[in-house]
């Protein structure tokens, strides 16, 4: 396995970390904003980057905008919005071709700094405002966007299953706001929010390429005209792991085929030592196509479409979604709990747990081809604040064992029941 590592610098209250090195083509950069999820700024934060794409001060016209794009050879452009833990990420991504592949009169990292930059800190401005046409179009989009998770009824039940878990905490948020608030968005309201985000995020600049922490601190310097007093660090996640008596919310639309969704808390985040466990819990559980939940409640049952788990180590949450007929609901609960039961008993194969490790192992390994997927492994640490390697995790996921496993689901507890089913009655 090639070993990697981030040097790490500073520049204008923005923490930076570059890989140098010639395994690529290209330069990968990744820019991470974030800040607390909160009622208040979610649909505004948003918001943002969709209008900051639109054009800049240089590039006031979105043609204009891609066109520079185009004459950076194509270079690569986009941004994702997510939440990690209790934290709202707007990440800026750019993929663009190293200056030894081209005959360029000028770097093509230094015009992506540039680009980057006046995307982040130059945007279009008129009279201490957001273009209000851009501002409209891109509310548009984002409700949109907002309206296509409702009628996508297995993302809808999961944010459902989500929103009800935690309907007292900051992750019950969409990380693309509440389209209750769009209309009340005003070119010059998200551009006074725009700029309380950019002084306040808690920003990290990703570089993996042919260059350098020196080059990369020069860059900033040079391109990001930011005035921050500080650059705050992440705090890890409210964790609430107590158990409690599990809820069972069940919701009525037009649908044909249920929707039964689960939601556990644990103890074990990303910082703590037993992480490594909790991975192999919840691959054993329904991370695979090997695992518990697809071979008992789909292929021996035939009770379900599809089921699997996915674990939030920012959390401390897992979740379980399966598809199933709406009258199988109380068998598929029954047989669902069992397998928890059989985790928290240790009713673990060998072949489950040399399967699940072989799977994460390819995971991990894959992971080092791609700029990006070792960035977002990286950006982990800065969330968690723990410090640990790829060789690191794949050294302790090889050294849990059936006993670590079972450990780790004393800690899983189940929270909440959501069942998603049509509207005829019983």
């Amino acid at each position: 396995m090639i070993k990697t590592r981030f040097e790490r610098g500073s520049r204008r209250q923005l923490r930076i970390h570059v890989m140098p090195t010639k395994r690529f083509k290209t330069y990968a950069i990744s820019l991470y904003a974030g800040v607390p999820l909160q009622e208040t700024t979610v649909s505004s934060v948003a918001l943002t980057p969709f209008v900051l794409r639109r054009g800049t001060a240089s590039y006031p016209e979105t043609t204009q905008f891609r066109e520079q794009l185009e004459q950076m050879y194509g270079a690569g452009f986009g941004f994702d919005i997510y939440k990690r833990g209790d934290y709202q990420i707007v990440q800026f991504r750019m993929d663009t071709i190293n200056d030894s592949f081209v005959s360029s009169a000028d770097s093509l990292l230094d015009r992506s700094f540039s680009f980057l930059g006046e995307v982040l800190t130059r945007p279009v401005v008129e009279d201490d405002a957001f273009r209000a046409t851009y501002v409209q179009q891109e509310r548009e989009n984002v409700r949109k966007k907002l309206e296509a998770i409702v009628n996508d009824k297995i993302r809808y039940a999961g944010e459902r299953c989500i929103e009800e878990m935690c309907k007292n905490e900051p992750f019950r948020l969409h990380p693309l706001g509440q389209r209750s608030d769009l209309d009340s968005i005003g070119p010059d309201d998200l551009y006074k929010a725009y700029r309380g985000w950019l002084d306040n995020a808690s920003m990290d600049l990703y570089v993996v390429g042919d260059t350098s922490l020196e080059e990369v601190e020069g860059l900033v310097d040079r391109y990001f005209s930011l005035d921050r007093s500080s650059t705050p660090h992440y705090r890890g996640a409210g964790v609430s792991a107590q158990a409690r008596e599990v809820q069972t919310i069940v919701e009525r639309l037009d649908v044909n085929q249920g929707k039964l969704n689960m939601g556990l808390r644990t103890s074990i985040t990303y910082s703590d030592d037993q992480y490594a466990s909790a991975l192999m819990y919840n691959g054993i559980l329904g991370g695979y196509p090997h695992s518990k939940l697809f071979v008992n409640v789909r292929e021996k049952e035939s009770l379900a479409y599809y089921a699997s788990s996915r674990y939030d180590g920012h959390k401390g949450i897992a979740t379980i979604q399966s598809g199933i007929e709406i009258p199988n609901y109380e068998k598929a609960v029954s047989i669902i709990r069992q397998q928890l039961d059989d985790m928290r008993g240790g009713v673990i194969s060998e072949l489950e747990m040399t399967q699940t490790k072989a799977m994460i192992r390819n995971l991990l390994k894959e992971m080092q081809d791609s700029a990006f997927e070792m960035i977002a492994f990286d950006f982990n640490r800065q969330l968690s604040g723990k410090e640990r390697t790829v060789e690191q995790l794949l050294e302790q996921v090889e050294s849990v064992s059936v006993k670590d496993v079972q450990e780790a689901a004393q800690t899983f507890n189940l929270d909440t029941i959501y069942f998603l089913r049509d509207q005829k009655e019983e």
